[in-house]
């Protein structure tokens, strides 16, 4: 079972140091809508150039990796993202989906046409002969919007599946939420900086101020960048730190992602326990489970509520 688990990791792990390798050349554009009239069915164009013709309410909606918006615009996926079997899925989520069976990753032909999709949408550009075999099964549409952005997905997924006013409440409620909360930092902790930090298989990753969780940290929330963080080269979502670097790191508040668990040898070094935020007890843990390593307007969400309970009841 660990070795399985490590497994899963690492591919986490990879897919997480993709950075804008999977980006869309075109993900400032949006999706072409086409409706002649009433009565002919929506034909939009998708990030391969295909007219995908859109079914109107779909039931059976097939969106791996893209489950956290589902939720959020109050549908329920036909089947969900797993990895080894089941070993790793969206923890985060397993409130909105338990219940829901699991498909892998990599999405089998095989097992796409066993759940019967009426509409299927992808994350990231796919080889054309994959996607001509997934359209024999559904109406398939691949998003033009950049997964590192996941407010433009959530737009660009409300247009498709019908639902622009629900996605545009969403983007307005996170947005005010966002506001509230900022505020409620800054008056306990204004001007101090943070940074979020994964340990797994004993190396560190810092997240990218732009990506993922660190956009929920600098700017929805307004937290300081270190400036270790602000000179990160490297364009993945989480960029690799050594211990030493991160020893340097002058960053009042650390959000440490420990997927090694409690026993990690790293915990024990001294250069660990030497970091300012460590002896001011101001890193606050959280496992590989939670969702600070995911997109979306749920995950973003959690994350906002994780960082500011975390600070606001440490200061209390």
């Amino acid at each position: 079972m660990k070795k399985i688990w490590s497994s899963s990791i690492l591919l986490m792990l990879g897919l997480m140091l993709a950075g804008c390798g999977n980006e869309q050349s075109n993900s400032g554009e949006t999706a072409e809508k086409k409706t002649p009239n009433n009565t002919e069915p929506e034909i939009m164009t998708d990030n391969l150039g295909n007219e995908v013709e859109i079914p109107d309410n779909p039931k059976k909606v097939l969106a791996s990796y893209l489950e956290d918006y589902l939720v959020a615009l109050d549908v329920t996926p036909v089947a969900q993202w797993s990895i080894y079997d089941g070993e790793s899925i969206q923890e985060y989520l397993q409130a909105d989906l338990d219940g829901i069976p699991l498909i892998p990753h990599d999405l089998p032909y095989e097992s796409v046409l066993e759940y019967e999709p009426d509409l299927i949408i992808i994350r990231d550009p796919i080889e054309q002969d994959m996607y001509d075999q997934y359209a024999q099964i559904a109406p398939t549409y691949v998003l033009n919007s950049s997964p590192t952005e996941w407010r433009a997905t959530l737009e660009e997924i409300g247009e498709v599946l019908g639902k622009e006013e629900k996605a545009q409440s969403v983007l307005d409620s996170y947005k005010e939420k966002a506001k509230e909360k900022a505020e409620e930092l800054a008056e306990v902790v204004e001007g101090e900086s943070a940074a979020a930090i994964w340990m797994v298989n004993n190396s560190l990753f810092v997240v990218h101020p732009e990506r993922s969780s660190g956009v929920v940290l600098y700017e929805d929330l307004g937290l300081e960048i270190p400036e270790v963080v602000s000179e990160l080269s490297s364009d993945a979502d989480w960029a690799a730190i050594s211990l030493e670097e991160l020893a340097k790191m002058n960053v009042d508040h650390l959000f440490f992602i420990n997927s090694d668990g409690p026993n990690a040898e790293m915990l024990e070094d001294r250069l660990w326990q030497n970091i300012p935020a460590v002896q001011n007890e101001q890193v606050y843990e959280f496992g590989p489970e939670t969702s600070w390593l995911y997109y979306g307007p749920i995950a973003s969400e959690q994350v906002m509520d994780n960082v500011v309970e975390s600070i606001t009841n440490r200061v209390q």
